[in-house]
């Protein structure tokens, strides 16, 4: 099957719930939407959510790798040939991985729907169905309350709560949060890189009694010596995210001692499903758990990162509610969420239906 024509469009979603995190707030977000159209009239749906402050790719570099100048080298190629051009496109927009990641993800859903087949049964599905977590950004102890009890209440069973600028507000705030919402549901923390090595011991010691499920990312991105120096036990309770871009990342975290138990896969840090898919490999060889993340997404990628998730046998979280604040989106379809759990559709590719 090969790709007639090869286009992109920039879509502004605003969110319904703004949010902030250490180190911004964020009112509404940019998406690059990629169509690649088969020579059959099929389309293959893709979109780029750039972070600068994690990949240091800017909205103006990712609009400008995907210019329709630039997808012209995939016109005429057919999409049976799904491995050699993922190699092509590592090569075409070196620094852009969340342009990559919606050319990948277009090419995957198309190659998908050649076959038949839903993503994840094509790569080896591993999982049915798993829960997500739904993220708490960095609010007062009121509103953090009261967003619990909102998503609790809509069927969610675990909450991701952002901290990592005042190391005892947060600790109070996850007291007050554990006895909000009881035992039964799970609790994570995610400080995207806001604690220095010793806060981190203290977070652990001052927690120890919440059983929160792990912690995200505590130091600087290029703190590695700071996480291989805390104890394994600790170790094996920390997801790497920010220090976790690329597969050469993951082979380097797991030198040991391992610097962390969990590897947080993101596709637009990675550039996509096939270089995630390599990263997952990682981990399933050296004993890593994955958690399966995202940006501020639109359903489009939300569903390619939950195919791939569920194509990997270390797959132990999700985290990818990006697109449940968005105010709106450019498709539906993709996957599905009931009380709190996430399962893919039985349609071919990604599954999902173009809204324009």
């Amino acid at each position: 099957m090969k790709i007639r024509s090869a286009a992109a469009r920039v879509e502004t979603f605003g969110l319904t719930r703004p949010y902030t995190i250490t180190f911004r707030s964020i009112a509404d977000v940019e998406n690059v939407v990629v169509r690649l159209t088969a020579e059959d009239g099929r389309v293959g749906l893709g979109a780029a959510s750039p972070e600068p402050h994690v990949t240091g790719e800017t909205r103006e570099a990712c609009r400008a790798a995907l210019r329709e100048d630039n997808l012209q080298w995939l016109v005429g190629r057919d999409v049976r040939e799904l491995p050699r051009l993922a190699r092509e496109l590592a090569g075409a927009m070196p620094d852009a991985p969340a342009a990559r990641a919606a050319v990948d993800i277009a090419l995957h859903d198309l190659y998908g729907q050649l076959l038949g087949l839903p993503l994840a049964d094509l790569f080896g599905r591993a999982h049915d169905g798993l829960p997500t977590s739904i993220t708490i950004g960095i609010k007062d102890m009121a509103e953090t309350l009261a967003e619990a009890e909102e998503y609790v209440g809509r069927g969610f069973t675990t909450l991701k709560v952002k901290v990592g600028r005042s190391l005892e507000e947060d600790v109070e705030r996850l007291v007050r949060l554990r006895e909000k919402v009881g035992p039964d549901v799970r609790i994570r923390a995610d400080a995207n890189q806001g604690y220095s090595r010793q806060e981190t011991l203290r977070f652990f010691q001052s927690t120890a009694e919440l059983e929160l499920e792990f912690v995200e990312q505590p130091v600087a991105a290029a703190a590695v010596a700071d996480l291989r120096a805390m104890p394994e036990a600790i170790r094996r309770r920390i997801a790497a995210d920010e220090s976790l871009l690329d597969e050469k990342d993951a082979l380097a975290l797991c030198a040991p001692p391992q610097a962390a138990g969990i590897f947080n896969i993101k596709l637009m840090k990675c550039g996509g499903i096939r270089p995630a898919l390599r990263i997952a490999a990682v981990a399933e060889a050296t004993g890593i758990e994955l958690m399966w993340g995202c940006m501020d997404e639109s359903r489009i990628s939300i569903a390619g990162a939950l195919h791939a998730a569920f194509a990997s046998p270390a797959t132990r979280y999700l985290d990818l509610d990006g697109s449940l604040d968005l105010a709106r989106d450019v498709v539906e379809g993709g996957f599905t969420i009931q009380a709190g759990v996430m399962r893919t559709t039985d349609a071919p590719g990604l599954g999902l239906v173009s809204l324009s």
